[in-house]
């Protein structure tokens, strides 16, 4: 099976106030390098084989320690970039919460299409068939045919996130805004190709740890053995 390590960049100096978007040249701030290492930190033992990323270089930045403790490069995956914001892209939220179609987002986001950009439909669309896609990719079986655990890290943007996630819970696609994917936060996903996949996880931060792996258990002599 394959466990999709969706992971959302670190922080910057413009998410805060902007609808940052696809806005070139927008990069993780001290806080963000920070919360990337500790989030490799945090993934030492977690064997993951491949490493993906948004075209962005924030989220390629976030991806960077991981892939180079491990000396893998990252690879980049146009289809996890971030929403097509279209004319609101670089607009502050606090120019963006006088609008009318600002607040419809909010209320009704299946109804509504950026003026210029993308719909939340389309944005789930592209993101699930490219997720789809490397979970498909990673399957392997072992000589007897059984499911072989293969770990990947995928690192994207909050609402590319939010957006596979309530897809895969099953989850109206105007509830999305209700998962919370904080910067540098660790969300999993695993697929065995059922067309099932499973959520293990959401919203981890980099606080925790993955296990070691230990060493197998050595079977005690007995004395009649």
């Amino acid at each position: 099976m394959t466990l999709l390590l969706l992971i959302r960049h670190g922080e910057n100096d413009v998410m805060q106030r902007h609808l940052t978007g696809r806005a070139p040249g927008v990069s993780l701030n001290g806080q963000g390098r920070q919360q990337a290492e500790l989030l490799a930190d945090a993934l030492t033992h977690a064997p993951i084989k491949a490493v993906y990323s948004s075209p962005l270089e924030r989220a390629i930045e976030t991806a960077e320690p991981l892939a180079l403790r491990r000396h893998l490069s990252v690879q980049v995956r146009p289809n996890l970039i971030e929403v097509d914001y279209g004319n609101w892209q670089g607009r502050t939220y606090k120019q963006l919460g006088r609008l009318k179609l600002w607040k419809a987002l909010l209320e009704k986001p299946s109804q509504i299409r950026f003026p210029g950009g993308e719909t939340m439909a389309e944005v789930q669309q592209r993101v699930l068939a490219d997720l789809d896609t490397l979970a498909r990719e990673w399957l392997t079986t072992d000589g007897d045919g059984k499911a072989e655990e293969q770990l990947i890290a995928v690192v994207a943007h909050a609402d590319v996130i939010r957006l596979a996630l309530a897809h895969y819970l099953n989850m109206a696609l105007d509830d999305f805004l209700r998962l919370t994917v904080n910067p540098a936060s660790l969300s999993i996903v695993q697929s065995d190709g059922s067309g099932w996949p499973k959520v293990v996880c959401i919203n981890q931060r980099p606080n925790f740890a993955w296990p070691a792996p230990q060493p197998p258990l050595k079977r005690k002599k007995r004395a009649n053995d």
